[in-house]
């Protein structure tokens, strides 16, 4: 575990693997960008910043640092302060002993030029810079006004063994295969003062994919993300890279109002200005230019599952409607969301033969492309069954001909995971049959897809496992059918679904999950009649002008 001895410049080189895997992880900022996020966190001269306390975790050779110095001593200027007054308000850091030295010539040239006495310079200088591990030097809680930079990017992998273990255990929010960048987040976060404020540029995947749930937990539960902006096409580094990057506002305190905003490849200087400007008049919800759009939202999206991804007006409506409306998945109207059954060897529980064995054995099956028409064209396919009525595996020896079969097929069958683990079981499929579920009507819809595509089951066929269903003990399936053909249905599942190339997307049992419904109830018949015929008619446009009266929505915006 390394301790406050990585503050002192002249400790033992960093392992190479580790240095190199810093140099790696560098990307430069540009200055305007910096600029921006400076502003977006009231770090502005016109503040007494010799008062307060900035910290940037990874200084790099200066790019953060350079305007902080400037407006630091514009700050005491007007403040009528000494630059000894500010000597606690920086506190800049970097892994490489290189980046430590440049940074501090950076620091002298900007004082020195700017009129202050080399003494001064020289002493603050010191104690502004130090060469140590953030992630793994004392980090006080309650320290910090403002934490800003733009974190390295680096696979922890890509670390030492034995380092990696100690950002691991340093930083609880870095599991699974995260960036090493999720943790300068959480160690950033938690040096914040009340009211304080984190202003990174960093890679958003966080926000949605596995690696980032603790803390997007983190976040959730005890800050409050101010603002999003998305920049994935803006040149907003010295080099080409490939890091979706975001710069994130989260503040110390409980969770308000929030701005999500996404930006094209005309976002530069003059746009930022423009943005600030937005920001600071809260009587405009949104705002659209050629390089930029922004959305006002209530409050940030709760809880640790993944954050939408959308455009800002669209990440608004669907804030709304979650506000508003309840899940799909809802106890009170029984409807439930699940996934079709997986078997471990298809080759073996999927015939398309009606005698292969006893009747009562085959289970007629739903596949992906009997819902290619959008109704339901039975291919003729079974799933040789190997459970009875109450859930437990069969007697084969009631059944001879399942029997034969399976021991036709039982050196493959026990090859299987889960035939190893229980192999007393060899003969089980890898789920249960639910022996309701081929009875009741379902909605089906298919795991991959460009569009959402529910299909109706009157009722008699299993789905199998590429298929989702939806039951429900109150909704007419034909209505909540015509919710789901929707753009408004599809724009949940849009915002937080894996997307494949092409554009294919997935509609997995999370993702539909997320989906906001209303009160059956509360659909007038009007409206009900008319999304249960658009269902019918496969009518996209129909079923979306119909959802939008059931949601009370004038429009779902791009």
């Amino acid at each position: 575990m390394v301790t406050q001895a990585l503050f002192d410049v002249d400790e033992p080189p960093l392992p190479a693997a580790l240095q190199e895997a810093v140099r790696h992880g560098e990307v430069f900022t540009r200055r305007w960008v910096v600029e921006l996020i400076l502003d977006l966190v009231g770090y502005t001269a016109d503040r007494d910043l010799a008062g307060l306390r900035l910290v940037e975790p990874a200084c790099g050779q200066g790019a953060f640092l350079g305007p902080i110095v400037e407006r630091l001593s514009k700050s005491c200027r007007a403040h009528g302060r000494s630059l000894s007054d500010a000597a606690g308000a920086i506190r800049a850091m970097d892994l490489l002993d290189e980046n430590v030295k440049q940074s501090l010539i950076l620091v002298r040239d900007r004082l020195t030029s700017d009129g202050w006495d080399h003494g001064e310079v020289d002493a603050v200088a010191q104690g502004w810079v130090c060469q140590g591990d953030y992630l793994l030097a004392a980090n006080h809680a309650g320290e910090a006004d403002f934490v800003v930079g733009n974190p390295p990017y680096i696979r922890l992998e890509d670390v030492p063994d034995e380092r990696m273990l100690a950002y691991r255990s340093a930083c609880p929010t870095m599991g699974g295969r995260a960036d090493v960048y999720v943790g300068f987040y959480e160690v950033g976060l938690r040096s914040l003062k009340p009211g304080g404020k984190l202003g990174f540029i960093c890679a958003d995947r966080w926000m949605r994919n596995q690696y980032g749930r603790r803390l997007r937990q983190m976040v959730t539960q005890r800050y409050s993300m101010d603002l999003v902006l998305a920049m994935h096409d803006v040149d907003a580094f010295h080099d080409q890279v490939s890091a979706y990057p975001a710069i994130t506002i989260i503040r110390n305190g409980t969770q308000g109002p929030a701005i999500a905003a996404d930006t094209t490849r005309e976002f530069g200087q003059l746009e930022a200005r423009s943005l600030l400007r937005w920001t600071a008049d809260p009587a405009q919800d949104g705002v659209t230019s050629k390089g930029f759009k922004a959305s006002r939202l209530p409050h940030w999206f709760p809880g640790e599952d993944s954050w939408p991804a959308a455009s800002p007006a669209r990440l608004a409506v669907l804030e709304e409607l979650s506000d508003r409306f309840r899940l799909l998945e809802d106890e009170t109207t029984g409807t439930r969301v699940g996934i079709g059954i997986a078997t471990g060897a298809d080759k073996v529980f999927i015939t398309d033969q009606p005698d292969l064995v006893e009747q009562d054995r085959l289970l007629p099956l739903a596949m992906v492309r009997d819902t290619t028409s959008g109704r339901l064209d039975w291919g003729g396919m079974y799933l040789v069954n190997p459970w009875n009525a109450a859930g437990g595996l069969v007697d084969l020896a009631a059944y001879p001909r399942l029997r034969a079969y399976f021991a036709q097929h039982e050196a493959a069958l026990r090859k299987r995971h889960v035939a190893v683990k229980q192999p007393d079981r060899w003969f089980k499929t890898i789920d249960k049959v639910d022996p309701r579920l081929n009875t009741r009507p379902k909605l089906l819809l298919p795991d991959m897809k460009q569009v959402i595509h529910p299909v109706l089951d009157e009722g008699g066929l299993y789905p199998h496992h590429n298929l989702y269903f939806i039951v429900s003990d109150v909704w007419d399936l034909r209505v909540l059918g015509g919710l789901l053909l929707s753009k408004v249905a599809e724009a949940f599942v849009a915002a937080y679904a894996v997307k494949m190339r092409g554009g294919t997307l997935r509609f997995q049992a999370q993702y539909l999950r997320k989906i906001r419904v209303p009160d059956p109830a509360e659909i007038n018949e009007e409206t009900s009649t008319a999304l249960a015929a658009a269902f019918e008619r496969r009518d996209v446009q129909a079923a979306t002008q119909a959802a939008l009266r059931a949601y009370g929505l004038a429009e779902l915006p791009d």
